[in-house]
């Protein structure tokens, strides 16, 4: 079993009560797995700033594919990136609507600049990135 430490916090009544009905909407059984995840979560947002940082995450996108020469732009740019990319799943959402999500992995600045390029072809509706370390 992990070695677990204990620590105090002071804080003040009304902060605690508003950390208290937060922690309890979210489903947690107890401050201390809600405060761990915090600090989780944070942990996780300085480290995927430093762009040479190594990160793992998911590019979603929802696009029109009769939009113009975009399916052949998106695997262009697939293409030219297959180091980053692990997997891509494709979705039709209706007859022209598609939904794509491609599973990232490399350094924070080069998917960045991937997820940027894809979300800047003409025809794409909308686009997400979501990172995270590879390892807590």
């Amino acid at each position: 079993m992990e070695k677990i430490t204990r620590f105090g916090v002071s804080i003040e009544p009304d902060l605690l009560e508003k950390f208290d009905s937060m922690m309890k909407k979210k489903g947690y059984s107890n401050r201390s797995e809600a405060i761990r995840d915090m600090i989780r979560e944070h942990l996780i947002i300085e480290h995927v700033k430093d762009p040479c940082a190594e990160v793992i995450g998911t590019l979603t996108m929802v696009y029109d594919h009769h939009a113009g020469p975009l399916v052949d732009r998106l695997l262009q740019i697939q293409h030219d990136h297959y180091q980053e990319i692990l997997t891509t799943t494709h979705i039709h959402i209706d007859h022209n609507t598609c939904l794509e999500v491609l599973v990232l992995r490399g350094e924070t600045q080069n998917i960045q600049t991937l997820a940027d390029s894809i979300k800047a072809i003409k025809g794409i509706k909308h686009g997400e990135l979501v990172v995270t370390q590879r390892s807590l």
